[in-house]
């Protein structure tokens, strides 16, 4: 029962968040919008500092870490890749070069066959 009460807190919490996040980032557009006398540097050192505000907020909710937690599987992942050698990897594009031009070479004939029967026919 206890877990339920904390959850809708926790949801709470994150809604009044991500309502923050989303108006530092309206904040941030539109004040780059409106404010074309400063200088651009300011203008996008502002914009930066508040987008990077907003994104650790939005990191601080149930999503954001869910999202952190993803990335961090995923860098878990990344590293059980075995890339191909360079061997491996120029014997890929040698054949994947000889499939398509073999490929072109068939559907230009075809295709000058169709041409050649259709001029053929309409004379």
């Amino acid at each position: 029962m206890t877990t339920q009460v904390e959850a809708s807190v926790g949801n709470g919490l994150d809604a009044v968040k991500w309502i923050l996040v989303v108006v530092l980032l309206v904040a941030a557009t539109l004040g780059n919008h409106y404010l074309p006398d400063l200088s651009p540097v300011l203008r996008w050192s502002a914009v930066v500092v508040v987008a990077l505000v907003a994104l650790g907020l939005a990191l601080t909710t149930a999503k954001g870490r869910s999202f952190l937690e993803l990335l961090k599987e995923a860098r878990v992942e990344a590293r059980k890749i075995v890339w191909p050698t360079r061997q491996e990897t120029w014997q890929t594009t040698l054949i994947v070069g000889a499939v398509v031009i073999v490929t072109s070479l068939l559907l230009w004939g075809i295709d000058s066959l169709f041409g050649w029967a259709i001029s053929a026919i309409i004379g």
